[in-house]
């Protein structure tokens, strides 16, 4: 019963997310969701008591079951992980709702700043590692790039959605990073650097 359980309340966050990927928190209504889940009422009110604590779910989820690329952690394996997620934003419904209710929580009543958190705790951690090798320069506080990365990362994913449908996001990340490094990279490391494009959805 408890991986019944499981799968089920998966299946109605898979639903959630497809649908407000697609039509947004409003228009994506409890009875749709049920729909295609394949639950019942009684099913989904069991995990979540609203459509509200739903939402909140699938925006907290947002990284769940992402595969990030592997490799030594420091400078370019951060790149590299902008760039898969690029990818994700592209193809990843879960990815793109939870993104999508973040932006948009303020329309079910939250302000929960959780999300990018996650997000600026992954990418200081890449920082931090990249600074003790030298790759990154010695003044600069890793903790404060990270949340201008993601904020950046944040605003060039949106107007990426908005004038191209994310069609354009790896070329607008690796431009990010252009302009970025030479305030932020050791000058001998950046020659290093690659933008490979196998994190490239639609390369």
């Amino acid at each position: 019963m408890q991986e019944r359980a499981v799968k089920t309340r998966e299946a109605i966050l898979q639903a959630a997310a497809e649908l407000i990927d697609k039509y947004g928190f409003s228009e994506a209504s409890v009875s749709k969701i049920i729909k295609r889940a394949g639950v019942t009422p009684g099913a989904l009110y069991f995990h979540f008591e609203s459509k509200e604590a739903l939402a909140h779910a699938v925006m907290i989820g947002q990284g769940d079951g992402l595969e990030v690329p592997p490799g030594e952690d420091g400078l370019q394996r951060l790149i590299d992980q902008t760039l898969y997620l690029a990818g994700e934003l592209q193809t990843n419904p879960k990815l793109r709702a939870g993104v999508r209710l973040a932006i948009e929580q303020g329309d079910f009543g939250l302000q929960d700043a959780s999300p990018y958190n996650y997000w600026i705790d992954e990418f200081a951690g890449q920082l931090q590692v990249a600074q003790a090798k030298g790759e990154v320069l010695p003044d600069v506080d890793v903790r404060e790039l990270a949340w201008t990365l993601v904020a950046s990362y944040s605003g060039t994913q949106l107007l990426s959605h908005i004038s191209t449908r994310r069609t354009d996001l790896y070329r607008r990340v690796t431009n990010l990073w252009k302009y970025l490094l030479p305030a932020v990279a050791d000058p001998a490391v950046r020659p290093l650097l690659t933008f490979s494009r196998q994190w490239d959805q639609a390369a």
